[in-house]
């Protein structure tokens, strides 16, 4: 699988497309992990709210691949950001590794106001050779600003929601402008994203399914992308995006569909614990 990888503002390099695990549960996540890895995956994309990262970890031993050849993403959750080190330690454990390739802090939860502490503890945490990389998730432009102010080092990364309906134009030229690689979660939507006619008729034309489609669109647009599979058919069918591009009018056309549709939570209002 020729995967391409970027190049981050740190001078380390990330494959463009992976596995993300959110909402897999952990009995079932070794086993697709480990189907990903054995036909070409080599990001993975964890955290340790998802409560799978000792299965994500116990699948990347088993399967007989050099670890530098493997790029492991976890998170920071919200509850410890005013304790950095110990969450990273436990992270490690539980997957088995030494260091991570990419470290995030999963959320700004601004009502707490500890993300700026917590970026603090990762830019030593990198130092001390536990992360390769550290970034941020669900950051908006002053919560970067923020941290770019007030540190030495720039995030490496912003993993962010991204899908034909919600486009994020705005932040992503801010990532881009800063130096800042975006990663899109949720990359393929609401199924009203992989229903749209504009995209199926973009898939019929290309012989191509609406999804492969969604994720050429994150692709051409310089994003890094980790769509979530249980599915060895469709873990195969969502890497099959390297064969192909689409047109300037497709991209414009699916670029008109963003109408600000969140799958997930607003940063600006989530803050659990």
């Amino acid at each position: 699988m020729n995967i391409p990888s970027i190049t981050l503002n740190d001078g380390n390099r990330i494959p463009q497309f992976g596995l993300g695990v959110f909402l897999m549960p952990a009995e079932e996540t070794k086993e697709h992990v480990a189907y990903a890895l054995a036909n070409g995956y080599r990001h993975i994309d964890t955290a340790a709210i998802y409560g799978n990262e000792r299965e994500v970890g116990a699948a990347i031993a088993e399967s007989g691949i050099a670890r530098d050849e493997i790029f492991v993403t976890t998170k920071l959750w919200n509850s410890r950001q005013t304790d950095a080190p110990a969450a990273l330690a436990e992270s490690l454990e539980k997957l088995g590794l030494d260091h991570v390739d990419l470290y995030l802090i999963h959320w700004p939860t601004p009502d707490f106001d500890n993300y700026l502490q917590a970026w603090h503890d990762l830019e030593q945490l990198r130092s001390d050779g536990l992360t390769r990389s550290i970034g941020v998730s669900n950051f908006h432009q002053q919560h970067l600003r923020r941290v770019i102010e007030n540190s030495e080092v720039v995030p490496a990364v912003n993993q962010i929601e991204v899908h034909p309906s919600l486009g994020q134009f705005d932040l992503v030229d801010a990532n881009t402008e800063l130096g800042i690689a975006t990663e899109a979660w949720s990359p393929l939507g609401r199924r009203a994203d992989l229903d749209d006619q504009v995209i199926a008729g973009i898939a019929h034309r290309l012989e191509r399914t609406p999804a492969q489609v969604i994720l050429r669109w994150h692709i051409q647009r310089g994003l890094i992308v980790f769509p979530k599979s249980s599915s060895p058919e469709r873990l195969r069918e969502n890497a099959d995006i390297f064969d192909f591009e689409l047109t300037a009018d497709d991209m414009r056309a699916i670029d008109a569909l963003d109408a600000g549709n969140r799958v997930g939570p607003d940063p600006e209002t989530f803050n659990r614990r």
